[in-house]
Parts: structure tokens; sequence; C-alpha cells
């Protein structure tokens, strides 16, 4: 890479100028637009994702005190608070979401090989929400309760990387369950869920499409015992039921059978019963599929920690969706280059040196290569990190 680039345009350019054209006709979003373009809007949104802007002032302020190199960034355009902002609230969220899931796409490929933690040639994703509260009096149409609003940020995440490959926003409102109407299955992969997830109207279209699911049961789901398998306790495992539901009405809605796993942890003792449409894997591989699940959860920890989506430049629906998609596009192109690169550090290390060297001319993979060498890394010993 030419080494009189500076650092963020370096960022930037691993993003293909067709792709994120295509994202942009596809829904007209530089219609009449004479000044600050989309890729203007995802430059100077992107900038404050990295460099951890507290506002679209602050952007403002931040990009014109380097007006000068403005240019060498990608811009083509001064950059306006007001005119930030109305573009955020104008401009469809859509092209962003788009141009994730081409992003998405890319790095799933790189990530094929990594170590899942569990023997399983098989793809396995996790699927979570989280809840990002929102004041009442600025975010009204996203009342979650009669003293707040909130958003729901529905993951699906590809447990090799981790890459999320569906993101779904809702209101604070929504039941988790109903995300998986937006899920099309993918055959032979595995999908494992909290008990939240458990409808087994909806889990039956796994079955239908040759994928499959671990969950959790719930206290109150009647489950008639048809075979009882051998188990090895010492894995932890207490139980391994082949099982029948007993309400009719369940039974017209799942109308097969179930495959219950009794586990102890030997950590806290604590008992989980699981439930999946496998019947072909150990059953102390089921619960290390279940215990998988945590690095959803450690995902929404990671980007509430290291990306703005906690705090919104914008009230409206669209320009909150606008700034939570270009999050995800940042995540997962510092994640690309991290492997395009072959870089050692962490991807939180990766975007604090970006945080503070975007400016630099100097070739990214030489800078993060200099700062790997170090021994007292920028990184506090308290942040959660991803691909240590």
């Amino acid at each position: 890479m030419h080494t009189g680039k500076m650092v963020f345009a370096q960022l930037m350019e691993w993003i293909h100028p067709e792709q994120f054209r295509r994202c942009v006709a596809r829904y007209q979003g530089n219609f009449k637009v004479r000044h600050f373009t989309c890729w203007d809007q995802f430059l100077a949104m992107s900038f404050a994702q990295i460099t951890y802007r507290e506002s679209l002032a602050d952007i403002e302020v931040c990009l014109r005190s380097h007006h000068d190199q403005l240019y060498h960034l990608g811009f083509r355009s001064s950059v306006a608070h007001s005119t930030l902002a109305d573009a955020n609230g104008s401009r469809d969220w859509r092209i962003y979401a788009d141009l994730a899931q081409g992003l998405i796409a890319r790095a799933r490929r790189l990530y094929a090989h990594e170590p899942l933690g569990v023997e399983l040639a098989q793809t396995v994703y996790a699927l979570d929400s989280t809840t990002i509260d929102l004041c009442l009096n600025l975010f009204p149409w996203a009342r979650f309760r009669s003293t707040k609003s909130a958003i729901k940020l529905h993951t699906l995440l590809d447990l090799r990387g981790p890459i999320p490959t569906m993101v779904a926003i809702s209101d604070g409102k929504q039941a988790d369950v109903r995300v998986l109407d937006e899920l099309v299955p993918e055959p032979g992969a595995f999908y494992v869920m909290d008990r939240g997830y458990l409808d087994f109207e909806r889990l039956y279209r796994f079955v239908l499409a040759a994928a499959f699911f671990v969950t959790r049961t719930k206290a109150g789901v009647k489950l008639n015992r048809l075979e009882s398998r051998p188990v090895d306790r010492t894995t932890g495992v207490r139980s391994d039921h082949i099982v029948w539901l007993v309400h009719p009405k369940s039974v017209a809605h799942y109308p097969d059978r179930l495959r219950r796993v009794t586990y102890r942890n030997p950590e806290d003792g604590k008992v989980l019963i699981f439930l999946t449409n496998n019947f072909d894997l150990p059953a102390e591989i089921i619960a290390q599929l279940y215990k998988c699940r945590w690095q959803v959860e450690l995902f929404f920890k990671w980007i509430k920690q290291n990306l703005r989506i906690k705090h919104f430049f914008g009230t409206s629906d669209n320009a909150v969706k606008t700034q939570v998609w270009i999050a995800i596009c940042v995540y997962v192109l510092a994640a690309i280059v991290r492997k395009e690169l072959r870089l050692e550090l962490s991807l939180s290390q990766i975007l604090q040196v970006l945080s503070v060297n975007p400016f630099e001319q100097v070739p990214l993979a030489e800078l993060i290569a200099k700062t790997a060498s170090q021994e007292n890394l920028s990184d506090s010993r308290n942040q959660l990190m991803l691909w240590n």
C-alpha cells in the first residue's frame, strides 16, 4: 500500500468502490445530492466510530481542524454537523445494511477455518439479542416502558470468527422469538439459542430445512420419554432421552421427536436441560455447543465498549439504524484487515491504534507491527478482547 496514504484512508480502501456504489444506487442514496454524498456520510460516521466522537458537532470540529487533509482522507465535501444530521435522518439506512452484508460475506470466507472450540465440521451460529436503553423524550418512537425507550439488537453470530451474519433492529418491546420469522435456516448448520426462543412451531422450521437447533427447555414443558440412552457421567451429562411433546397443541406445531439432554455444570453445580433435534452427536458435545453461546454475549459487550452504539447522534429511527449499521461495518472491516494483513494484535488493540493515528502517513501493517512489538500495549487489562 502507498506509504503516503493516511491510516484512515488505508482502512477505507478495503471497501471496493463498486460495491459501495451499487448499495447507494439500489436505494437512490445520491438522488439530487450535489454535495456531501453517501460516501462522505459513511466516512464521517466511520471516523466517529473509530475515534470515539461524542456528537455531530464533535465530528465537525475534529475534521475541520484538519480541513487541509480531508481530501486525502477521501472526503470530497466539507463536513457540517447540520448536513450530516440531515443525511443520517433522510438517506436510507439499508444502504449501509447492504454494505455490511457484503463485508460480512467476505469476512466469513476469511474466518471459515477458525477453531470453534468443539470438534465439529458444521457451521455453528449463536442467536441472541441485547437491549440498548434510550431517552423516552428523544426517542418516543421506541417506547419500551412508561418511562423509557429502547431498541433491541438481534444478532446471529457465526462462532467461527466471530462474525455477525444477521442483524435485526427492533423496538424494545418485540419478543426475541419473533426474529426467528426472519431467519432462513441453513441446511446442516447448528443454531444455538437460549430458552427465550423456545417456540415449537418456529423451531419445526429448522427440522423442515434439515438444520439443527440447540436450546434450553422451560418449566412447564411436558415431555413423554420414549427412549433412554447410556451416558458417561464423568462428562457432566446426567441423562440423554428421546422424547415427544405431550400437549396436543404443541404436537400439532412440532409433530416429531426431540432429544433432551440433562447436564450438570461441574463449576457451579447448576443443572441445565437442553432440547435439540440432532440425534447423532454425543450428549457432551450438545452441552459444549450451548456453552459456546457465551460468545454472542461477549460480542454484545465488546461492541458496546468499543463502538458508538449506546449514544446516538440522531433521534429518528433512520438515524439510529444508520449509526448501528455503520458501526457494524467498521467492526467487520477491522476484522477483515486483521486477517488480510495477518496482524497479531487483538481487534480491540487494532481499533485503539487506529483511533489515535488516523492522520498518520504510515503503512497500516507497519504501524500495527510496531505497536505489537512494544511491551506495554495501550489496551487496558480489563478490556474485553476478541481474537486474543
